[in-house]
């Protein structure tokens, strides 16, 4: 018997109904995926039967998918399968007409070229304005300074106080020079102010806001040194300081020890804390110098700040400063009993007022700052040669 089979003198297919035969079935590759669909093998009458049928019948609505995906064996008929594929991709090698399930193919879109728009570019300050003060930060971490970012904008970060700190170390230094000729207590008023000052614009000029521990550190650090200095007696300034600042340092590195804080944060505030420290104690110098070279000081550093707020070039500005703390010197040195050579102890407080002058005008500062160490680094840089010249020219 042959394989064909024939039932009621007609020849039997199995696969007539409209059943998919296996050997015929397709897997096609479609770009970069898979195509997991089974396609049927549909040859030329077919597809001309198909067409007279279709345009005999209604159209008729393909029900909504249930998967994502159908499954790949659909025995529905082709045309109201769920996602049936367009003809020329399923059977583009085997020939034929497919104009009737070609879908339209849309034209590609020409891509258009976007030209990229400048950020708009801030306009540079005008010249006549004055420097652009950020406010203070609420906690001591670090963070980009000032400096930096006015280096990056093209400006200096160098920032001179001004003429209203100016004005307070004026006052500042007659009220220290008022208070030595009236004795260590007289004195002892605005010191302790000074310190005060000291101890909180060093840390605020370091970026270390509110840092209120530091700050109270180093300040006691100045009220012992005061009270070691009152309790030993003039004769023995230079041990009461120093034996203050090396107790100090090393409560300092207690407590940054036991300190929780990043590394560097850790060693950034010892640095800080120790610094503010010892100028605070190194202010005590005023209550240990003689009355004459306290008075002397006071003036010539008053003299000096104000010639340097002067609206004059810098290098004019420094001799007119110089200049005018050694005349002042001359001037107090001849009311007390230093006599003329209060010109020379004049001159050096001059250059130490200077030179803290130029630290607090370093890193682009604030307004805080400059009303904290503006105006006090000036007189407390000029403590150490108060003292030692005091000491040398009495």
């Amino acid at each position: 018997m042959s394989n064909d089979q024939y039932y009621g003198g007609q020849q039997y297919d199995p696969y007539a109904n409209g059943q998919q035969n296996p050997a015929d079935v397709t897997q096609t590759w479609e770009g970069q995926t898979w195509d997991t669909q089974y396609q049927p093998a549909v040859s030329y009458d077919q597809v001309q039967a198909a067409r007279a049928a279709h345009a005999a019948q209604p159209p008729v609505q393909a029900p909504e998918p249930q998967d994502a995906y159908p499954q790949p064996y659909d025995q529905r008929p082709y045309e109201q399968q769920a996602y049936p594929q367009p003809y020329e991709q399923a059977h583009a090698s085997h020939g034929g007409p497919a104009a009737y399930y070609a879908e339209p193919v849309a034209a590609p879109v020409a891509e258009v070229a976007v030209e990229p728009v400048a950020a708009p570019v801030a306009p540079p300050a005008a010249p006549g304005e004055g420097p652009a003060y950020s406010s203070p930060t609420t906690s001591g971490n670090t963070r980009i300074t000032d400096a930096q970012r006015a280096r990056a904008e093209g400006r200096s970060p160098i920032i001179d106080p001004g003429m209203r700190p100016a004005a307070l170390t004026a006052v500042l230094g007659l009220l220290l020079a008022g208070g030595a000729s009236l004795g260590p207590y007289g004195l002892l008023v605005p010191l302790v102010l000074l310190q005060g000052l000291t101890a909180a614009g060093w840390f605020r000029l370091n970026g270390m806001w509110p840092a209120r521990q530091g700050i109270a550190l180093a300040f006691l650090g100045g009220l012992v040194a005061d009270a070691a200095l009152l309790a030993t007696g003039r004769e023995h300034a230079a041990a009461a300081i120093l034996g203050t600042l090396g107790v100090w340092v090393l409560l300092c590195l207690v407590l940054q020890l036991r300190s929780h804080a990043d590394p560097d944060e850790r060693m950034y505030g010892l640095m800080a804390t120790i610094a503010s420290a010892a100028l605070t104690v190194v202010a005590t110098g005023n209550l240990g110098a003689a009355p004459d070279a306290v008075v002397v000081g006071g003036i010539a550093v008053a003299a000096a700040v104000l010639a340097r707020a002067l609206p004059l070039p810098g290098p004019v500005s420094a001799v007119a400063a110089l200049l005018a703390s050694a005349g002042a010197g001359i001037a107090a040195g001849g009311v007390t009993d230093l006599g003329s050579s209060g010109a020379l102890l004049g001159l050096g407080a001059g250059v130490c007022a200077l030179i803290g002058l130029r630290v607090a005008a370093y890193d682009y500062p604030s307004r805080f700052v400059h009303m904290t160490a503006g105006v006090a680094l000036p007189l407390t840089a000029a403590a150490p040669a108060v003292y030692l010249l005091g000491r040398a020219l009495a």
